[in-house]
């Protein structure tokens, strides 16, 4: 049990002294997820109202793919874009694999189907009489879609954390497509595994505190802004 209590004091330390490969290992994390996230969230939200307001025919199977992709397997998303972007696939000449884009490409992947499938579930959640009051009052169609959006402005807030959880500390996609070079794509995540294998117990208790404190902020951020 020694090494695990050396562990963690050279843990604590490499955190408070600002280690240079620690911290760049978690601002490129935080830099590829939060872009990731951003771009999720561009399409997922609108993705998701528009399947909850509208009916068409395969709605329900279309909601049902969308849970099922809320579950899809980082290394299947490393795997499928990694033979688009390597050389041999059709858009090897754009020379992504390897780079902090062909990760953000795997994490838009991931957290896209969380997003999308929660905000249908948030939509459905809001009472009919929102919109329909909205309606009668006289507001316009998009007056109407903002009123249902704001009442359901704390689940898709949760809707977006979840896909953020989602992709922060997953290694399979980042391995495939970033490679884990050091201070280029080398995640929080990916850091954790490398340095582990190596013997390095100490940074990867480092990297894996600095992960727990950071979902741990995103949490204590989401309750701030539900009580206001």
């Amino acid at each position: 049990m020694d090494y695990i209590f050396d562990g963690f004091k050279k843990a604590l330390y490499l955190i408070f002294s600002l280690d240079r490969e620690v911290f760049s290992a978690v601002l490129i994390s935080l830099r590829v997820s939060c872009t990731a996230i951003i771009f999720a969230t561009i399409v997922g939200l609108p993705l998701g109202f528009c399947i909850s307001i509208k009916e068409f025919k395969l709605k329900r199977l279309v909601v049902t793919v969308l849970n099922t992709l809320m579950a899809l397997p980082t290394v299947v998303v490393g795997l499928m874009v990694y033979s688009f972007i390597s050389r041999r696939g059709p858009f090897g000449t754009l020379n992504l694999l390897y780079t902090p884009n062909a990760m953000i490409i795997g994490q838009f992947i991931l957290a896209t189907p969380i997003i999308a499938a929660l905000t249908v579930s948030a939509v459905r959640g809001v009472d009919e009489k929102v919109a329909a009051t909205a309606l009668t009052l006289g507001a316009s169609g998009g007056q109407a879609a903002k009123m249902v959006l704001l009442e359901a402005r704390f689940a898709l807030l949760a809707a977006i954390i979840a896909g953020f959880g989602r992709i922060i500390g997953e290694v399979g996609a980042a391995m495939m497509l970033g490679g884990n070079i050091r201070r280029v794509t080398r995640t929080i995540s990916t850091a954790i595994a490398l340095q582990t294998s190596m013997g390095e117990f100490a940074v990867g208790i480092a990297l894996g505190i600095i992960l727990l404190l950071v979902a741990f902020l995103i949490n204590i951020l989401f309750h701030y802004f539900q009580r206001r």
